[in-house]
């Protein structure tokens, strides 16, 4: 198995995908610190900004993967990189002019979404062209760990320039983490399969795509696992931003520090990653995960309140730690193991289909997120949240993805 990193065209790949993530998970704390603390949103409000995020995977992204198997991918991603930079860079001008609102905040953070939509497609399916297939878990998990090491960064240096600068200056990393990616992915020389001439129609393309994912014999059920995953995660994130700001009442810092603790953890999941799924197989990896996430947010609604606040901040960091190592471990198997099980002419479809229901599932989650923090109250919302976590356990438990490897799938097509 050759290493990844050994191949310039991944080099490159592999840094774009880095500073961007470096440049989103600083823009996390920004965007909620910002919303949050000093455009005072209430409890709905953020739950509708967090939904704009997501809400492009519901619109476009079954379109964009129909179209991303008809186009070249990698000036796909560098176009629209391009694109979300300088969509970025209008909150921080915004908020410097003085004409900021919650409302721009959403429309701007759908046209990001938009991109990120484009981008997705495109990311996940070109990468199988830069790398062996045997060794698509091991590239997974190289991206996962750089990946979380910015996602660690990230939100501390976030906090750190709120704390010494303004949020402006936290919403400029994500333009420049943007720009310096797109340059990246132009620089690669290696030569791409040209897209399929007889690519079918847009709809029968799109439904080509939704019944290999939900009539394929494993991936079905990782889908609807994932998928229900999606809801409890979403719902996870944007209780947590109230919880830890409002609820607790801790400073930008310390949500920062929360933050980087799941990145601290998405790290040491990941270089664990290769190693498991060559032990247990990615089938079972997924589901050990994926029980581990449940764990720890069943631990989140146990955070110590009337414990000195040092010891509380330890405590989240520690349990986000555990949310990150679960994160971490999961995404090369989930990746490899989809990659694997889908044929390149298909790839953008399939992955495009994925996601757009998965992020259909988040914005359902953030707005009833917003719904049950103002209603139920931050610690029994958690508790709900474990439990559907534990829902999305029993969907890959009880299906033949359990004990399953990408290997036995790329042998079975061949």
């Amino acid at each position: 198995m050759r290493e990844p990193l050994a191949l310039r065209g991944f080099r490159s790949y592999w840094v774009a995908g880095t500073v961007g993530a470096l440049g989103l998970s600083a823009m996390t704390v920004a965007v909620d610190v910002l919303v949050i603390d000093v455009l005072g949103a209430s409890e709905g409000e953020v739950g509708l900004v967090r939904a704009a995020q997501f809400l492009p995977h519901l619109l476009l992204g079954l379109v964009a993967g129909a179209y991303v198997d008809r186009w070249r991918r990698r000036p796909t991603l560098v176009i629209a990189s391009l694109a979300q930079s300088a969509l970025l860079l209008a909150i921080p001008l915004l908020l410097l002019a003085g004409a900021l609102s919650i409302p721009a905040v959403i429309v701007l953070l759908f046209a990001i979404g938009c991109c990120t939509v484009l981008i997705s497609a495109a990311e996940k399916s070109y990468l199988p062209d830069l790398v062996p297939r045997r060794s698509l878990v091991l590239a997974n998990a190289r991206l996962g760990q750089s990946v979380t090491v910015a996602q660690t960064s990230g939100p501390a240096l976030g906090g750190l320039l709120i704390s010494v600068l303004s949020a402006q200056a936290a919403l400029l990393v994500p333009v420049v983490g943007r720009v310096i990616g797109a340059v990246m992915l132009a620089r690669i020389r290696r030569r791409e399969p040209a897209p399929y001439p007889q690519s079918p129609r847009l709809l029968r393309g799109i439904g080509e795509g939704l019944r290999f994912l939900y009539r394929h014999r494993t991936l079905t059920p990782l889908a609807l696992s994932t998928h229900v995953w999606f809801v409890a995660n979403s719902i996870a994130v944007t209780v947590l931003s109230l919880f830890v700001l409002r609820g607790l009442g801790w400073s930008a810092g310390a949500y920062g520090l929360v933050l980087a603790s799941a990145g601290v953890g998405g790290l040491l999941g990941a270089l664990a990653a290769h190693r498991a799924a060559r032990r247990l197989g990615e089938g079972d990896v997924i589901i050990a995960a994926r029980l581990l996430c449940a764990l720890a947010w069943a631990a989140t609604a146990l955070t110590p309140d009337g414990a000195p606040a040092g010891v509380s901040v330890v405590y989240l960091c520690v349990v986000q730690l555990v949310y990150g190592f679960s994160m971490g471990i999961e995404e090369p198997s989930e990746m490899a193991y989809q990659q694997a099980a889908a044929p390149r002419s298909m790839l953008g479809r399939v992955n495009a289909s994925m996601r757009s229901v998965n992020r259909t599932a988040a914005v359902i989650g953030a707005l009833v997120g917003g719904v049950l923090a103002g209603t139920a109250g931050f610690r029994p919302t958690f508790a709900i949240v474990a439990v559907v976590f534990a829902a999305a356990v029993g969907l890959v438990l009880l299906s033949p993805l359990r004990g399953g490897r990408s290997g036995l799938e790329r042998d079975s097509k061949e």
